[in-house]
C-alpha cells in the first residue's frame, strides 16, 4: 500500500468510530440523566479542545515527524474512548471531551486533520490534489455513514437481555480499538527526514495574510454549523419527533452516503467552474433546506430537507481542503490547514451551548434557522472576497 492509501485507511477507521460516537454521546448522556444544556456544554467543552489541541499541532509539524505526531493522536483517541465510559459526573466528562478526540459535529475536526491533509498534499500534483481530497472525504464519509448504522447496536442487544446503558459503554470501548487499528496504519507511513534546526522555515510566511483571512471567514461558517452539530440534530429529532437511536442511525447513515457521493462530484464540478463557484453554489441550497426544516411539521418533509441538504453541504469539503493548500507554499501546509481549522472550531464551540439553551425554547428549530441564515452569509462574503484568487490548475487554465 501506498503512503497515500494507508492515510486513506486510517481515516476510514476513524470515521468509522466517529460516526457511531456522535450518535451514541448526546443519547448515554441523556441516559445518565443530562439535559439539552449540559450535553451542548460538553459539546462546546470537545470543540474548544480540539481548536487548541490543532493549534498546537499546526506549529510542532514543522519540528516533529508528522508520522509520530499521527501516532501519538491515535493514542490519545484510545485514551478517550477508554475514560468516556468510566466516568458518570459532568465535570469529569467535561474534561475528558476537552482533552480528548470526541468529535460531536460528525465533520472531521481536531488534531489529525492538519496532520493528514499536509501528508497528502507532500506527493500529489496540482492537478491531482482536489480528486485526492476527494477521495479522502468520499472514503471518511462513507465510513462514518456505516458508523451511524453501528450506533443502533445497543437497541439491537436490548432484546437479548443487554443493558442499553451498558452497551453504549461498551461502543466507547469500540471507539479505543479503532485507536489501535488507526495507530497500526499510521506506522506504516514513511518518516519524514529530519530538518535540520537551523533550517526549519516558519510555520506561517509570505501566505499569512491570505490565510488568516481564509480562517476569518471559515470561522464564520464553523460558527453557524455549531448551532447544528450532528449530535444536537440527533437530539433535535429525537426529541421534537420522538426518534429511536436505531432509526436516527440509519437517518444519518442516509446523510452520510449521500455526503461521500457528493465529493467525487464536487472534485468534477470544481474542475469546470473552479474550487470558489463550487463552495459557494452548492452551500447556499442546502441551508436553505435547512431552514425550511427549522419550520416543517411532518417528519417525513424534514427528513427529506435534511437529506438534500447533506447530499449539498459538504461539497465544500475537500474542495476547501484543495484551496487551502493550494494557495500557500509547501512548507507552509501544515500550519496553514492548522490555522483555518483552529478559528473554525473556537467558533464552532461557541454556539453549541446556545443551541441547547435554544432547544429548550418553544420554537425548537430556532438553532437551524440561525445555522441557515449565517451560512448563506459566509457563502456571498466568500465568493465577494476570493473569486479572484485562483489556486495554481485553474490560473495556468
Amino acid at each position: 500500500m501506498s503512503a497515500v492509501s494507508h492515510l486513506y485507511a486510517a481515516r476510514a477507521t476513524r470515521a468509522f468510530g466517529d460516526g457511531f460516537a456522535v450518535i451514541i454521546l448526546p443519547a448515554y448522556l441523556s441516559a445518565i440523566g443530562f439535559d439539552a444544556v449540559a450535553i451542548g456544554l460538553i459539546a462546546t467543552a470537545s470543540l474548544f479542545g480540539s481548536a487548541l489541541s490543532t493549534l498546537a499541532i499546526g506549529y510542532l509539524a514543522v519540528r516533529y515527524d508528522l508520522r509520530n505526531l499521527l501516532i501519538a493522536s491515535a493514542m490519545l483517541m484510545l485514551a478517550t474512548g477508554l475514560a468516556l465510559p468510566g466516568v458518570e459526573h459532568f465535570a469529569f466528562i467535561f474534561v475528558v471531551a476537552f482533552v480528548g478526540t470526541v468529535n460531536p459535529t460528525g465533520g472531521d475536526i481536531g488534531v489529525f486533520v492538519p496532520l493528514e491533509h499536509a501528508m497528502l498534499a507532500r506527493d500529489v500534483e496540482s492537478r491531482e490534489r482536489t480528486r485526492t481530497f476527494a477521495r479522502y472525504s468520499l472514503i471518511g464519509a462513507f465510513a462514518g455513514a456505516v458508523g451511524s448504522l453501528a450506533a443502533a447496536t445497543p437497541d439491537l442487544l436490548a432484546p437479548l437481555g443487554f443493558g442499553k446503558i451498558d452497551a453504549m459503554r461498551a461502543m466507547f470501548y469500540g471507539y479505543a480499538a479503532l485507536a489501535l487499528i488507526g495507530a497500526a496504519f499510521y506506522r506504516r507511513l514513511p518518516a519524514a527526514p529530519p530538518v535540520d534546526v537551523d533550517a526549519r522555515p516558519a510555520p506561517l510566511g509570505q501566505s499569512k495574510g491570505i490565510v488568516y483571512r481564509l480562517a476569518a471567514l471559515f470561522s464564520l461558517d464553523a460558527f453557524a454549523g455549531g448551532f447544528v452539530v450532528q449530535s444536537l440534530l440527533a437530539l433535535w429529532l429525537f426529541e421534537r419527533f420522538g426518534l429511536s437511536i436505531a432509526e436516527a442511525s440509519v437517518f444519518f447513515f442516509w446523510t452520510g452516503v449521500l455526503s461521500a457521493f457528493s465529493y467525487p462530484v464536487a472534485a468534477w464540478l470544481a474542475g469546470r467552474i473552479g474550487l470558489i463557484n463550487t463552495m459557494v453554489f452548492t452551500h447556499i441550497p442546502s441551508s436553505i433546506c435547512l431552514i425550511l426544516a427549522a419550520f416543517a411539521t411532518d417528519l417525513t418533509i424534514v427528513l427529506v430537507l435534511l437529506l438534500v441538504r447533506a447530499a449539498l453541504s459538504q461539497m465544500d469539503v475537500p474542495t476547501r481542503s484543495s484551496y487551502v493548500m493550494a494557495v500557500v507554499s509547501p512548507p507552509e501546509r501544515t500550519a496553514a490547514a492548522s490555522v483555518t481549522a483552529v478559528p473554525r472550531s473556537l467558533a464552532a464551540a461557541s454556539s453549541p451551548a446556545l443551541a441547547g439553551v435554544l432547544l429548550t425554547m418553544p420554537f425548537s428549530g430556532l438553532p437551524l434557522v440561525i445555522c441557515g441564515t449565517l451560512k448563506i452569509a459566509y457563502d456571498l462574503l466568500l465568493l465577494y472576497s476570493f473569486r479572484a484568487v485562483k489556486p495554481p490548475e485553474e490560473s495556468d487554465g
